[in-house]
């Protein structure tokens, strides 16, 4: 038995506009972040690799160095922690420490964590965006609080067109 397809020109043609507008989409997000990616994928790998020590050379005989009395105590160095490579800036410490602070249950802890962390701006929070969902909201700035109108006249004006249906538009706010 054949299977049908129910597919004219005209859907192809959809389809075929619809595959190259997804294929452009990546392609601009490929050459605005590729390099950022790439430059994390690389530091993951290199971290990844396993540590070469140097060999050992066999200890010479220890003779008895004169050691001064004067000389002041060196402090220790810091361990050198290894970097952290995300996609997301570091939280700061007063936000961290929220986590430690109550359980959820009391709307604490964790609860207050996530609520305070979701009160960033996302770019804020992360270095790119992530998926193309991201670009609704990357750089829109604080919100605009608008007063209220209570004339209902200022208010249909306002919300209406005032050049009928078909004025010029705004080219971001047409689909393609």
């Amino acid at each position: 038995m054949a299977r049908q397809l129910n597919m004219d020109t005209e859907l192809q043609n959809f389809w075929k506009e619809e595959y190259l507008r997804e294929k452009t989409l990546r392609c601009e997000w490929l050459r605005k972040y590729g390099t950022l990616v790439k430059a994390k994928q690389k530091a993951k790998a290199a971290a990844l690799l396993p540590l070469k020590l140097p060999m050992l050379r066999p200890k010479a005989p220890l003779s008895p160095t004169p050691v001064p009395k004067a000389a002041p105590a060196k402090a220790p160095r810091p361990v050198p922690q290894a970097p952290s490579y995300s996609e997301m800036y570091p939280v700061p410490p007063a936000t961290r420490a929220l986590l430690y602070e109550g359980i959820s249950h009391d709307f604490q802890g964790r609860y207050q964590y996530l609520n305070t962390r979701k009160l960033d701006m996302p770019e804020r929070r992360y270095l790119f965006p992530i998926t193309t969902s991201f670009t609704y909201g990357w750089q829109l700035g604080p919100p605009v609080k608008q007063e209220l109108v209570s004339c209902k006249m200022c208010r249909i004006e306002s919300f209406f067109r005032k050049n009928g249906a078909f004025a010029l538009l705004d080219p971001r706010d047409l689909a393609f």
